[in-house]
């Protein structure tokens, strides 16, 4: 029995001598350092040398690549409810997308329109059509060849946003360039 409670003993012992020279480990701080008064530069052995910044590596679209027009002109503008009118806000867009594939002649494009969930099927698919010819017709009107642009309507059968409420139908609504050759890299 005594050889069992000096046991314990040491070993609590043990324990919280770790404890202690633990917690004295941690406790240690840097000795201060304080400011010279001299205006002088250090030494050159002592000056520390920060090289000069590096521009950061960019993982750039190869120029004329889908991405590069999904990424830097935008693929998609977005139409109001039962409208097919480009709006104001989609015009840069389209301006954007205008001027890349007058700079990549060889690219062709499909024009998808695209409705949200409400209507039936046959006048979605109308919409859809008519959405997909306004883009295309701002397009042409900005200098892009017809013969490289095709439509198609998806109406409502292909939605981005599979949720539904307002937000998902504004997502729904409208027209997507595709790019179907022609482009760089791919």
């Amino acid at each position: 029995m005594v050889t069992s409670f000096n046991r314990k003993t040491a070993l609590r012992l043990v324990l919280i001598g770790t404890a202690a020279a633990s917690l004295a480990a941690c406790a240690h701080r840097p000795k201060p350092s304080f400011p010279t008064t001299s205006s002088a530069p250090p030494p050159v052995a002592e000056r520390q040398t920060t090289p000069p910044p590096v521009a950061p590596v960019t993982q750039g679209a190869l120029p004329g690549s889908v991405q590069d027009f999904v990424v830097n002109v935008g693929d998609r503008v977005y139409f109001d409810f039962d409208r097919y009118d480009v709006r104001a806000d989609a015009q840069p867009i389209l301006g954007a997308q205008a001027d890349w594939l007058k700079r990549y002649p060889a690219v062709a494009v499909r024009i998808e329109g695209n409705c949200d969930e409400r209507g039936t099927r046959e006048y979605n698919l109308a919409l859809g059509a008519r959405r997909a010819n306004a883009v295309r017709e701002f397009l042409v009107g900005h200098g892009v060849d017809p013969g490289r642009i095709t439509t198609i309507s998806y109406g409502k059968e292909k939605p981005v946003d599979a949720g539904s409420g307002d937000v998902a139908d504004q997502h729904n609504r409208n027209g997507h360039t595709a790019i179907v050759s022609g482009a760089r890299g791919g």
